[in-house]
């Protein structure tokens, strides 16, 4: 049912995106899988937001990204004793400085 999930973003459209839910929302809602009923019911009370991605197509993933990355320098550093120096960190590893410009 997790893998058939995925399917709803390969839809070319909105419309086509509500009809494979409602489609796979009443098959996992009427299974006897009481954790897939129970997110097939947190995705309904949010699906309006889920089917925005097919009027604007972007996610999360970079800012996630670029949040993993600055987490690392932060534990690479075990803390920076000054505020700026995380800054100066931040900048030099996320804002694709060259190191040796031309």
């Amino acid at each position: 049912m997790k893998e058939s999930l995925r399917r709803l973003w390969e839809c070319p459209s909105r419309e086509q995106a509500t009809q494979y839910w409602r489609r796979w929302f009443w098959w996992a809602t009427h299974s006897r899988l009481e954790p897939v009923k129970k997110v097939a019911y947190l995705i309904k009370r949010h699906l309006h937001n889920v089917l925005t991605y097919f009027t604007h197509p972007i996610t999360n993933a970079v800012s996630e990204g670029l949040n993993s990355k600055i987490q690392t320098i932060k534990k690479m550093a075990y803390g920076f004793p000054n505020p700026e120096h995380f800054k100066t960190a931040i900048f030099f590893h996320c804002g694709g400085l060259d190191i040796y410009p031309c």
